[in-house]
């Protein structure tokens, strides 16, 4: 005979529950907004930009219903060629990516492309793009809608600026019309560079047009910390100096820096990173709740964060810097090369390949508690992470003469890979006696919601067509974040003193530990 398996009432409880919230995510689904008509413009439409990241975005967009059905997309590049050539370009690189492409959704997507060869410098070029955005306009229907994209070099972002301007293309043409503008990271190189790049944008846009992307944003769990933070009441109350002992922010790469050895020559660590990714998780882990949430509100609150930033060492603000460089090193059975040795790097090259310091927030919320932010390349693994470390508690209920000490709470918001949430508590293990143990409590997007979350480029376009800059960079945001790296940029350029090296495929170098263990911490192995 078979055995049937009668499930508990709870179990019952459960599914009944859960069942029920399924039916109401499908009969009351969350109708997203599509955007205006518009055109798409891609400058540096043929380069790696465009096909890895931008283009698949716009797929995924359309093939979701989520772009308008007078839609249109123009590709600006140097290249000579036409627009089926520039559409087979795109279909064999939507191929080599993750992105299923089905032929009627490609055969409709590619009859919304179009392409313009020419110069960034050359007004000629920017006057025939004019020539065909109204042609578009008008066949297709994009009511003189444009989202320019500066998927180029930065050496290219004012030639390009300027000539919008000379074409008249920095503004609508046609009444009921609107013209935004997308920048790709970095905004300038340092303070100095930013000031100007963004004085010279302000010359022929308007800030409510120019939308700075900071891929980062984009992400599920960041933009879940919105939600975790401000919607749960269990973690509202504790999120402060009371009950938060330390924060961890860590952006690790396992690659090296590739074929990217000349720009990271000029770039390193603090610039490519610090500057942007991590200051920006830092912002929104720190923020008070905006008043309402709007675009203008929640930036003016990750200023107010950034205003309150300092280097935990004010009057030596280098002892709460660590720079450092990879040298060879061993992984998963392979010989990995030092940065010097890198294609591009100079051999006395001292480029930071990782950076780790020490900040605090000067406000009343977060009085007295350390962020500690790293990030570097050739690490032991690729990961992204937010780790909350709350306050141990006094542990009374342990037996006298019991040596452990149990660990604290932490929160993590891992943000790649595997997006999701983990909370480690302290339980008691079976069997006599008063043992504790740390275990953990998580969630992923993946299994929660099924299937991958979508990609950040997907969100950030969205927003920028829909005229949403709530997940993009303000001028005052950029510039406040240069301030605060100077000092770290200033170190790499007047010191002489020998960087700290580390083996590759490891976690960094020795004197990021120590500015823990100086404050009884130790970095959270992820």
């Amino acid at each position: 005979m078979s055995t049937v398996v009668v499930p508990s009432i709870d179990e019952v409880i459960r599914r009944v529950v859960w069942d029920q919230e399924c039916a109401s995510w499908h009969e009351n689904p969350v109708q997203e907004e599509v955007p205006d008509p518009l055109t798409f413009v891609i400058f540096g439409g043929t380069g790696d930009l465009a096909h890895r990241k931008l283009v698949p975005a716009l797929y995924r967009l359309t093939t979701s219903r989520l772009t308008p059905k007078q839609f249109a997309i123009v590709g600006f590049g140097r290249s000579h060629q036409d627009n089926d050539e520039y559409r087979q370009g795109l279909h064999a690189s939507l191929q080599d990516s993750e992105v299923q492409v089905q032929d009627a959704t490609w055969d409709d997507f590619a009859g919304r492309i179009w392409y313009v060869q020419g110069q960034y410098d050359d007004e000629k070029s920017f006057t025939s793009l004019a020539g065909m955005l109204d042609r578009i306009d008008h066949d297709v229907g994009t009511q003189n809608h444009r989202l320019f994209d500066l998927a180029t070099p930065p050496v290219l972002c004012l030639p390009i600026i300027e000539n919008l301007r000379k074409a008249g293309l920095n503004h609508p043409t046609a009444k009921g019309g609107w013209v935004r503008l997308i920048m790709e990271k970095p905004f300038g190189q340092d303070l100095a560079t930013a000031r100007r790049l963004n004085h010279c944008v302000h010359d022929v846009f308007d800030e409510s047009q120019v939308y700075r992307i900071d891929h980062y944003l984009g992400k599920e769990t960041v933009q879940n910390i919105f939600v975790l933070r401000f919607i749960n009441g269990i973690f509202e109350p504790i999120w402060n100096r009371n009950y938060v002992d330390h924060v961890q922010i860590t952006v690790a790469e396992s690659l090296g820096v590739e074929r990217r050895g000349g720009y990271y020559e000029q770039a390193g660590a603090t610039r490519d990173m610090m500057q942007s990714h991590l200051l920006q998780l830092l912002t929104l882990t720190a923020m008070e709740p905006p008043a309402t949430f709007t675009s203008d509100k929640v930036r003016d609150e990750k200023v107010q964060v950034l205003d309150a930033l300092r280097l935990a060492s004010e009057h030596d603000p280098l002892r709460s810097i660590v720079r450092g460089q990879y040298g060879p090193g061993m992984a998963d059975g392979r010989m990995l090369a030092s940065y010097r040795a890198e294609r591009g790097v100079a051999v006395d090259s001292r480029t930071e390949t990782y950076v780790a310091a020490k900040f605090v927030v000067d406000n009343w919320r977060w009085a007295g508690v350390p962020f500690y932010l790293r990030t570097g390349k050739r690490l032991a693994k690729q990961v992204s992470e937010i780790a909350i470390h709350f306050r141990r508690a006094p542990h009374m209920l342990l037996p006298d003469g019991n040596t452990s000490q149990p660990r604290s709470n932490v929160l993590v918001l891992r943000i790649q890979p595997d997006e999701g949430l983990a909370l480690r508590m302290e339980v008691k293990v079976p069997g006599p006696g008063m043992r504790v143990r740390p275990v953990n409590m998580s969630f992923t997007y993946e299994e929660a919601f099924g299937g991958m979350s979508p990609d950040a480029y997907q969100r950030l376009l969205l927003d920028a067509m829909r005229g949403d800059s709530t997940l993009f960079t303000r001028t005052d945001e950029v510039e406040a974040a240069w301030a605060l790296v100077a000092p770290m940029l200033e170190e790499q350029q007047n010191s002489t003193a020998d960087l700290a090296t580390y083996a590759a495929g490891s976690w960094g170098p020795a004197e990021a530990d120590a500015l823990l263990q100086q404050d009884g911490q130790r970095w959270r192995e992820p």
